[in-house]
């Protein structure tokens, strides 16, 4: 059978973009080869036409999905008032259907299994978790780019592991109550949120004139 051009490309871009969605559904561990390609339609013997091994494969597939969330992130705020967005970025990462790994957010999906992968592999994560960073830093435009960097980390990490948790547990009431206590510790951090007003501190009455008490 002859192909039209491009349809090699074509089909790397499908088995790249399935996995991502199988991947974050059931883990690094949880596919074969021959069930991400049964995923495309096609059969475990043209893996390798496309890919040289499932690290590969593996490593594409989370930065493909790491690309894409990060599109998500900017849609999602495009157009919104500067102070606005960090607290709409929260809310809509920490949403209620936080069950849905497939097309949810790669960090909780497989932070865990790219730290038991390949320094190859962990290598491009932290490259495309660098990007992230980077992104979630640019919605503090009034921070030092360090302040920024520093506060972008921590909310991460804190999204992260808060789905994390709110998937493990097998109780809904805890799982809302883990999301909810991370949007109230990330909601202090609003770009929206004002300079502390000074203290009202109690000042001397300047109007009486004060007593000379060496007569």
């Amino acid at each position: 059978m002859r192909y039209v051009k491009g349809h090699g490309l074509q089909t790397r871009c499908r088995i790249v973009e399935e996995a991502s969605y199988g991947l974050r559904q059931v883990g690094v561990d949880g596919m074969s080869v021959a069930d991400l390609m049964k995923l495309v339609g096609l059969t475990h013997g043209g893996f390798y036409s496309h890919f040289e091994s499932r690290e590969a494969l593996v490593i594409e597939a989370f930065a493909s999905a790491m690309d894409r969330t990060i599109s998500q992130w900017r849609d999602h705020m495009k157009g919104m008032p500067a102070e606005e967005r960090f607290d709409a970025f929260v809310e809509a990462y920490l949403r209620p259907d936080r069950d849905d790994r497939a097309r949810g957010c790669v960090l909780p999906a497989l932070g865990t299994d790219i730290a038991r992968s390949s320094q190859k592999a962990r290598r491009a994560f932290a490259r495309k978790l660098d990007e992230m960073i980077d992104v979630i830093a640019g919605l503090f435009p009034g921070k030092s780019p360090e302040q920024a960097r520093q506060i972008a980390t921590s909310a991460l990490a804190t999204m992260m592991g808060s789905i994390a948790l709110a998937r493990a547990v097998g109780d809904k009431k805890l799982s809302d109550e883990i999301l909810g206590a991370a949007r109230q510790a990330l909601g202090g951090r609003s770009a929206r949120r004002r300079a502390p007003v000074a203290s009202a501190i109690p000042r001397p009455n300047k109007t009486r004139k004060e007593t000379n008490n060496h007569d």
